[in-house]
Protein backbone atom coordinates (compact mmCIF):
# COMPACT_ATOMS: atom_id res chain seq x y z
CA UNK A 1 0.00 0.00 0.00
CA UNK A 2 1.06 3.59 -0.56
CA UNK A 3 2.04 5.80 2.33
CA UNK A 4 -0.55 7.79 4.25
CA UNK A 5 -0.15 11.44 3.18
CA UNK A 6 1.76 13.34 5.83
CA UNK A 7 -1.19 15.55 6.78
CA UNK A 8 -4.50 14.18 7.77
CA UNK A 9 -5.49 12.15 10.73
CA UNK A 10 -8.58 14.19 11.52
CA UNK A 11 -10.27 12.35 14.37
CA UNK A 12 -12.20 9.66 12.64
CA UNK A 13 -13.41 6.18 12.79
CA UNK A 14 -14.56 3.33 10.64
CA UNK A 15 -16.80 0.35 10.60
CA UNK A 16 -16.67 -3.04 9.05
CA UNK A 17 -17.93 -6.59 8.85
CA UNK A 18 -17.71 -8.84 5.80
CA UNK A 19 -16.62 -8.22 2.24
CA UNK A 20 -17.26 -9.69 -1.17
CA UNK A 21 -15.86 -8.34 -4.40
CA UNK A 22 -18.14 -10.55 -6.49
CA UNK A 23 -21.53 -9.43 -5.21
CA UNK A 24 -22.34 -6.38 -3.15
CA UNK A 25 -25.66 -7.04 -1.54
CA UNK A 26 -28.88 -5.34 -2.53
CA UNK A 27 -27.68 -2.16 -4.17
CA UNK A 28 -28.24 -3.16 -7.76
CA UNK A 29 -31.23 -0.84 -8.08
CA UNK A 30 -28.83 2.08 -7.90
CA UNK A 31 -25.41 0.69 -8.81
CA UNK A 32 -24.21 -2.32 -10.75
CA UNK A 33 -21.20 -4.00 -9.20
CA UNK A 34 -17.66 -4.41 -10.49
CA UNK A 35 -14.32 -5.63 -9.22
CA UNK A 36 -11.72 -2.93 -8.51
CA UNK A 37 -9.60 -4.10 -11.44
CA UNK A 38 -12.53 -3.66 -13.83
CA UNK A 39 -12.26 0.09 -13.22
CA UNK A 40 -8.51 0.49 -13.06
CA UNK A 41 -7.93 -0.15 -9.36
CA UNK A 42 -5.80 -2.82 -7.72
CA UNK A 43 -7.67 -5.86 -6.44
CA UNK A 44 -4.75 -6.71 -4.17
CA UNK A 45 -4.76 -3.20 -2.71
CA UNK A 46 -8.38 -3.62 -1.69
CA UNK A 47 -7.62 -7.05 -0.25
CA UNK A 48 -4.90 -5.47 1.89
CA UNK A 49 -7.27 -2.68 2.87
CA UNK A 50 -9.86 -5.25 3.88
CA UNK A 51 -7.37 -7.01 6.13
CA UNK A 52 -6.35 -3.70 7.69
CA UNK A 53 -9.96 -2.76 8.42
CA UNK A 54 -10.73 -6.15 9.95
CA UNK A 55 -7.80 -6.01 12.33
CA UNK A 56 -6.99 -2.35 12.96
CA UNK A 57 -10.11 -0.20 12.51
CA UNK A 58 -13.54 0.15 14.07
CA UNK A 59 -15.39 0.68 10.81
CA UNK A 60 -18.86 -0.82 10.86
CA UNK A 61 -19.77 0.00 7.25
CA UNK A 62 -17.88 1.11 4.15
CA UNK A 63 -18.96 1.42 0.55
CA UNK A 64 -16.84 2.56 -2.42
CA UNK A 65 -18.56 3.61 -5.65
CA UNK A 66 -16.58 4.33 -8.86
CA UNK A 67 -18.16 5.32 -12.19
CA UNK A 68 -21.53 4.56 -10.61
CA UNK A 69 -20.45 1.00 -9.78
CA UNK A 70 -19.95 -0.49 -6.34
CA UNK A 71 -16.42 -1.93 -6.21
CA UNK A 72 -16.06 -2.56 -2.49
CA UNK A 73 -18.25 -3.10 0.55
CA UNK A 74 -17.41 -3.82 4.13
CA UNK A 75 -19.83 -4.38 6.95
CA UNK A 76 -23.53 -3.78 7.23
CA UNK A 77 -24.33 -1.03 4.75
CA UNK A 78 -28.06 -1.27 5.56
CA UNK A 79 -27.82 -0.43 9.24
CA UNK A 80 -29.41 2.90 10.11
CA UNK A 81 -27.63 4.98 12.75
CA UNK A 82 -26.59 8.47 13.76
CA UNK A 83 -24.61 10.37 11.12
CA UNK A 84 -23.51 13.21 13.44
CA UNK A 85 -22.40 16.37 11.66
CA UNK A 86 -22.92 14.90 8.20
CA UNK A 87 -26.41 16.31 8.84
CA UNK A 88 -25.04 19.79 8.13
CA UNK A 89 -23.90 18.97 4.61
CA UNK A 90 -27.26 17.37 3.90
CA UNK A 91 -28.99 20.50 5.17
CA UNK A 92 -26.78 22.44 2.75
CA UNK A 93 -28.29 20.50 -0.16
CA UNK A 94 -31.79 21.30 1.12
CA UNK A 95 -30.81 24.96 1.32
CA UNK A 96 -29.77 24.87 -2.32
CA UNK A 97 -33.12 23.39 -3.36
CA UNK A 98 -35.14 26.05 -1.55
CA UNK A 99 -32.88 28.93 -2.55
CA UNK A 100 -33.62 28.03 -6.17
CA UNK A 101 -37.34 28.16 -5.34
CA UNK A 102 -36.96 31.64 -3.94
CA UNK A 103 -37.77 30.65 -0.36
CA UNK A 104 -34.39 31.51 1.23
CA UNK A 105 -32.39 34.72 0.78
CA UNK A 106 -28.85 34.30 2.10
CA UNK A 107 -28.46 38.06 2.57
CA UNK A 108 -31.15 38.28 5.26
CA UNK A 109 -29.85 39.16 8.74
CA UNK A 110 -30.77 37.67 12.09
CA UNK A 111 -32.42 40.99 12.89
CA UNK A 112 -34.61 40.76 9.80
CA UNK A 113 -35.44 37.16 10.67
CA UNK A 114 -36.41 38.09 14.24
CA UNK A 115 -33.90 35.68 15.78
CA UNK A 116 -32.75 36.00 19.40
CA UNK A 117 -31.74 33.48 22.06
CA UNK A 118 -31.59 32.75 25.80
CA UNK A 119 -28.75 35.11 26.65
CA UNK A 120 -29.88 37.72 24.15
CA UNK A 121 -28.07 38.72 20.96
CA UNK A 122 -26.40 42.09 20.57
CA UNK A 123 -27.20 44.43 17.70
CA UNK A 124 -23.83 43.56 16.18
CA UNK A 125 -24.57 39.83 16.39
CA UNK A 126 -27.97 40.35 14.82
CA UNK A 127 -26.28 41.72 11.70
CA UNK A 128 -25.05 38.21 10.85
CA UNK A 129 -26.62 36.99 7.62
CA UNK A 130 -27.86 33.54 6.70
CA UNK A 131 -24.72 33.28 4.54
CA UNK A 132 -22.60 33.93 7.65
CA UNK A 133 -24.56 31.35 9.63
CA UNK A 134 -24.20 28.49 7.15
CA UNK A 135 -20.51 29.24 6.75
CA UNK A 136 -19.88 29.34 10.53
CA UNK A 137 -18.62 32.94 10.42
CA UNK A 138 -21.53 34.57 12.24
CA UNK A 139 -19.46 36.05 15.07
CA UNK A 140 -22.17 34.82 17.46
CA UNK A 141 -20.59 32.78 20.24
CA UNK A 142 -23.76 31.99 22.17
CA UNK A 143 -23.97 28.52 23.79
CA UNK A 144 -25.52 25.79 21.63
CA UNK A 145 -28.09 23.23 22.71
CA UNK A 146 -25.65 20.40 21.96
CA UNK A 147 -21.92 19.82 22.06
CA UNK A 148 -19.52 18.44 19.47
CA UNK A 149 -18.13 21.78 18.32
CA UNK A 150 -15.41 24.30 19.25
CA UNK A 151 -17.46 26.81 21.24
CA UNK A 152 -15.31 26.10 24.29
CA UNK A 153 -12.51 27.86 22.38
CA UNK A 154 -14.64 30.81 21.31
CA UNK A 155 -13.34 34.35 21.84
CA UNK A 156 -15.28 36.83 23.95
CA UNK A 157 -18.70 37.63 22.61
CA UNK A 158 -18.71 40.83 20.59
CA UNK A 159 -14.98 40.67 19.84
CA UNK A 160 -15.54 39.95 16.13
CA UNK A 161 -18.06 41.21 13.64
CA UNK A 162 -20.00 38.80 11.42
CA UNK A 163 -17.80 37.47 8.64
CA UNK A 164 -14.52 38.08 10.48
CA UNK A 165 -13.92 34.87 12.45
CA UNK A 166 -14.51 31.21 11.53
CA UNK A 167 -15.40 28.89 14.40
CA UNK A 168 -17.05 25.50 14.15
CA UNK A 169 -20.16 26.28 16.18
CA UNK A 170 -23.29 24.22 16.64
CA UNK A 171 -25.12 27.43 17.50
CA UNK A 172 -24.67 28.50 13.89
CA UNK A 173 -25.63 25.12 12.51
CA UNK A 174 -28.69 24.69 14.72
CA UNK A 175 -29.86 28.19 13.87
CA UNK A 176 -29.37 27.26 10.21
CA UNK A 177 -31.89 24.49 10.77
CA UNK A 178 -34.34 26.86 12.43
CA UNK A 179 -33.96 29.41 9.63
CA UNK A 180 -34.59 26.71 7.02
CA UNK A 181 -37.88 25.77 8.63
CA UNK A 182 -38.92 29.37 9.31
CA UNK A 183 -38.27 30.55 5.77
CA UNK A 184 -39.61 27.53 3.89
CA UNK A 185 -42.45 26.52 6.19
CA UNK A 186 -41.24 22.92 5.86
CA UNK A 187 -39.93 20.66 8.63
CA UNK A 188 -36.32 19.62 7.97
CA UNK A 189 -37.15 15.93 8.17
CA UNK A 190 -40.14 16.27 5.84
CA UNK A 191 -37.85 18.08 3.39
CA UNK A 192 -35.24 15.35 3.79
CA UNK A 193 -37.85 12.76 2.92
CA UNK A 194 -39.52 14.65 0.08
CA UNK A 195 -36.51 16.25 -1.58
CA UNK A 196 -33.80 13.61 -1.09
CA UNK A 197 -34.88 10.26 0.38
CA UNK A 198 -37.75 9.67 -2.03
CA UNK A 199 -36.24 10.88 -5.33
CA UNK A 200 -32.86 9.24 -4.57
CA UNK A 201 -34.56 5.96 -3.72
CA UNK A 202 -33.03 5.72 -0.26
CA UNK A 203 -33.55 2.10 0.75
CA UNK A 204 -33.44 2.41 4.53
CA UNK A 205 -34.91 5.84 5.29
CA UNK A 206 -37.62 6.01 7.94
CA UNK A 207 -39.08 9.41 8.76
CA UNK A 208 -39.99 8.40 12.32
CA UNK A 209 -36.35 7.78 13.31
CA UNK A 210 -35.52 11.48 12.92
CA UNK A 211 -36.09 13.70 15.96
CA UNK A 212 -34.68 16.99 17.13
CA UNK A 213 -32.80 17.16 20.43
CA UNK A 214 -30.52 19.17 22.67
CA UNK A 215 -30.67 21.14 25.92
CA UNK A 216 -33.17 23.89 25.27
CA UNK A 217 -32.29 25.56 28.56
CA UNK A 218 -29.02 26.59 26.87
CA UNK A 219 -30.41 27.68 23.53
CA UNK A 220 -33.80 27.94 21.87
CA UNK A 221 -32.51 26.11 18.82
CA UNK A 222 -32.40 22.29 18.87
CA UNK A 223 -30.10 20.06 16.90
CA UNK A 224 -31.66 18.18 13.97
CA UNK A 225 -29.79 14.88 14.05
CA UNK A 226 -30.25 12.48 11.17
CA UNK A 227 -30.03 8.70 10.95
CA UNK A 228 -29.08 7.04 7.67
CA UNK A 229 -27.48 3.85 6.40
CA UNK A 230 -24.14 3.73 4.60
CA UNK A 231 -25.75 2.88 1.29
CA UNK A 232 -28.10 5.85 1.61
CA UNK A 233 -25.20 8.12 2.58
CA UNK A 234 -23.53 6.98 -0.64
CA UNK A 235 -26.57 8.16 -2.57
CA UNK A 236 -26.05 11.64 -1.17
CA UNK A 237 -22.44 11.61 -2.31
CA UNK A 238 -23.36 10.28 -5.76
CA UNK A 239 -25.94 13.07 -6.16
CA UNK A 240 -23.23 15.64 -5.49
CA UNK A 241 -20.74 13.90 -7.80
CA UNK A 242 -23.41 14.00 -10.53
CA UNK A 243 -23.74 17.76 -9.99
CA UNK A 244 -27.24 17.55 -8.60
CA UNK A 245 -28.74 15.13 -11.14
CA UNK A 246 -30.33 11.76 -10.36
CA UNK A 247 -31.77 9.43 -12.98
CA UNK A 248 -32.26 12.32 -15.36
CA UNK A 249 -34.00 14.46 -12.74
CA UNK A 250 -32.57 17.75 -11.48
CA UNK A 251 -32.58 17.56 -7.64
CA UNK A 252 -30.41 20.57 -6.80
CA UNK A 253 -28.85 23.09 -9.15
CA UNK A 254 -25.42 22.49 -10.61
CA UNK A 255 -24.52 26.04 -9.55
CA UNK A 256 -25.24 25.26 -5.87
CA UNK A 257 -23.18 22.07 -6.03
CA UNK A 258 -20.30 23.94 -7.62
CA UNK A 259 -20.55 26.81 -5.15
CA UNK A 260 -20.65 24.63 -2.06
CA UNK A 261 -17.95 22.16 -3.06
CA UNK A 262 -15.37 24.25 -4.91
CA UNK A 263 -15.71 27.88 -3.76
CA UNK A 264 -13.78 27.94 -0.49
CA UNK A 265 -15.20 30.43 1.99
CA UNK A 266 -12.69 29.76 4.77
CA UNK A 267 -9.33 28.15 3.88
CA UNK A 268 -7.68 26.04 6.54
CA UNK A 269 -5.13 28.81 7.14
CA UNK A 270 -7.92 31.03 8.53
CA UNK A 271 -9.60 28.48 10.79
CA UNK A 272 -9.92 28.68 14.53
CA UNK A 273 -8.82 27.49 17.02
CA UNK A 274 -5.21 27.07 15.76
CA UNK A 275 -5.31 23.26 15.78
CA UNK A 276 -7.85 23.39 12.93
CA UNK A 277 -5.14 24.79 10.65
CA UNK A 278 -3.36 21.43 10.85
CA UNK A 279 -6.25 19.63 9.17
CA UNK A 280 -6.34 19.35 5.37
CA UNK A 281 -9.82 20.80 4.93
CA UNK A 282 -11.30 24.18 4.05
CA UNK A 283 -14.97 25.03 4.63
CA UNK A 284 -17.84 26.19 2.44
CA UNK A 285 -21.62 26.22 3.00
CA UNK A 286 -21.48 23.32 5.49
CA UNK A 287 -19.18 21.17 3.30
CA UNK A 288 -15.47 20.44 3.82
CA UNK A 289 -13.22 21.01 0.78
CA UNK A 290 -9.76 19.48 0.32
CA UNK A 291 -7.10 22.14 0.90
CA UNK A 292 -3.71 20.47 0.44
CA UNK A 293 -2.49 21.37 -3.05
CA UNK A 294 0.85 19.66 -2.42
CA UNK A 295 -0.76 16.20 -2.45
CA UNK A 296 -1.19 14.20 -5.66
CA UNK A 297 -3.61 15.12 -8.40
CA UNK A 298 -6.16 12.47 -7.40
CA UNK A 299 -6.77 14.26 -4.09
CA UNK A 300 -7.50 17.63 -5.66
CA UNK A 301 -11.12 18.74 -5.80
CA UNK A 302 -12.21 16.26 -3.14
CA UNK A 303 -14.91 17.34 -0.70
CA UNK A 304 -16.74 15.69 2.16
CA UNK A 305 -19.43 15.56 4.78
CA UNK A 306 -17.84 14.74 8.13
CA UNK A 307 -19.28 13.63 11.45
CA UNK A 308 -18.12 12.66 14.92
CA UNK A 309 -17.48 8.97 15.57
CA UNK A 310 -16.43 8.17 12.03
CA UNK A 311 -19.36 9.21 9.87
CA UNK A 312 -18.08 10.37 6.46
CA UNK A 313 -19.10 10.90 2.87
CA UNK A 314 -16.10 11.57 0.59
CA UNK A 315 -16.55 12.66 -3.01
CA UNK A 316 -13.40 12.26 -5.13
CA UNK A 317 -14.12 13.84 -8.54
CA UNK A 318 -10.72 12.99 -10.06
CA UNK A 319 -11.55 9.30 -9.64
CA UNK A 320 -15.32 9.65 -10.19
CA UNK A 321 -15.59 8.10 -6.72
CA UNK A 322 -17.85 8.23 -3.69
CA UNK A 323 -16.86 6.72 -0.34
CA UNK A 324 -19.39 6.32 2.46
CA UNK A 325 -18.10 5.29 5.87
CA UNK A 326 -19.82 4.66 9.15
CA UNK A 327 -19.10 3.70 12.72
CA UNK A 328 -22.15 2.80 14.75
CA UNK A 329 -21.65 4.88 17.94
CA UNK A 330 -21.56 1.95 20.36
CA UNK A 331 -18.79 0.40 18.25
CA UNK A 332 -16.59 3.51 18.31
CA UNK A 333 -13.07 3.02 19.63
CA UNK A 334 -10.79 6.06 19.74
CA UNK A 335 -7.78 3.79 19.39
CA UNK A 336 -9.11 2.58 16.02
CA UNK A 337 -9.97 5.85 14.30
CA UNK A 338 -8.26 5.05 11.01
CA UNK A 339 -10.23 6.96 8.40
CA UNK A 340 -7.17 8.86 7.17
CA UNK A 341 -5.32 5.62 6.44
CA UNK A 342 -8.37 4.05 4.82
CA UNK A 343 -9.02 7.04 2.58
CA UNK A 344 -5.37 7.20 1.55
CA UNK A 345 -5.27 3.51 0.71
CA UNK A 346 -8.42 3.69 -1.40
CA UNK A 347 -7.10 6.62 -3.43
CA UNK A 348 -3.68 5.00 -3.79
CA UNK A 349 -5.29 1.82 -5.14
CA UNK A 350 -5.81 3.55 -8.49
CA UNK A 351 -3.39 1.94 -10.96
Amino acid sequence: MHRLPRFFLFSALLFITAVSFAAIEDIGKTWPTASPSDLGFSDSAFEELDQFIRTKADTTGLLVIVDGKAIYQYGNTKQVSYIASCRKSILSILYGIYIERGKIDLSKTLAELGIDDKQGLSEQEKQATIYDIINSISGVFHPASNGGDDLKDAPERGSYKPGEYWLYSNWDFNVAGHIFEQETGVDIYDALEQELATPLGMRDFKRKTHKKGGDLSQSDFPSYHMHLSVRDMARVGQLMLQKGMWNGQRIVTEEWVRRTTSEIVTPRSEMNPPRMKNRPWAFSHMWWIWDRPEESENWQGMYSAQGYLGQFIFVVPKLNMVIAHKVVPKKADRNKQKIGRILADIIAAKE
